[in-house]
């Protein structure tokens, strides 16, 4: 199985050699579940996009700097390329701004949130389990960084989970579409770097919170199997 992945942000370049690039580390985090996983990488921020649609078996949106309301044109055409992939029911999944785009392209609606920035651990109540979310838990917690939020889904959107501080933290559309706010993908290291590059950015009181909150485990190998599951399923 072949996953597309559709790269939306570029790690710095004096942090790369320590982290990777965010398709290295969705390879990494998707490997630890299935070995026989493949992989494309394209850099829709520059207009790389697959030659024909089912040239990989699912496509899979990074998190970005960048915000999912923006007028860019590379923000637009990504659009424009969600809603086919949905269309043709591709298999598609959205992680912090893939979650926030898809839903922006398909009738939700996605703002600056007044409740400020979201960073470090946050756990997430699951509203109603799926057959493909094995192993089953109630909660799961992964890592945070964002500010923007999805303030209404998409009209064929179900909630599969939410928190106090992000009510709509996931949600799947049909058997194609499974976003994720949070980021199980980001190690403690790198999600401490974002954090302190945004330090000022984040406002002191949340900064500490969220370093404080970095000692706690995370779900991100259960979200991996979900993910997995999903695209399998």
């Amino acid at each position: 199985m072949k996953i597309g992945i559709l790269e939306t942000d570029i790690v710095d370049d004096k942090v790369i050699d320590e982290f990777g690039s965010y398709p290295d580390m969705f390879r990494k985090l998707l490997l630890t579940v299935d070995k026989q996983l493949s992989f494309q990488a394209y850099r829709v921020l520059d207009f790389e996009y697959p030659l024909f649609i089912d040239e990989c078996d699912a496509y899979l949106i990074t998190g970005s700097k960048f915000n999912a309301y923006d007028n860019d044109p590379w923000i637009g055409r990504l659009k424009e390329y969600v809603v086919e992939l949905v269309d043709r029911r591709k298999k598609l999944i959205g992680i912090c701004f893939g979650h926030q785009l898809i839903a922006q392209a398909l009738t939700g609606q996605v703002e600056k949130s007044e409740k400020g920035w979201g960073v470090g651990v946050y756990s997430s109540h699951v509203i109603g389990h799926e057959k493909w979310m094995l192993p089953a838990i109630n909660d799961f917690t992964l890592l945070l960084s964002h500010q923007d939020q999805i303030v209404k889904l998409p009209d064929s959107a179900k909630l599969i989970a939410g928190n106090e501080f992000c009510p709509n933290a996931s949600y799947m559309i049909s058997d194609s579409v499974l976003t994720f706010q949070g980021h199980p993908e980001f190690t403690v290291d790198y999600l401490k770097y974002i954090m302190n590059k945004r330090r000022a950015n984040i406002g002191e009181q949340e900064y500490q919170k969220g370093i404080r909150s970095l000692s706690e485990a995370v779900d991100s190998k259960e979200v991996a199997k979900w993910i997995v599951n999903f695209i399998k399923n």
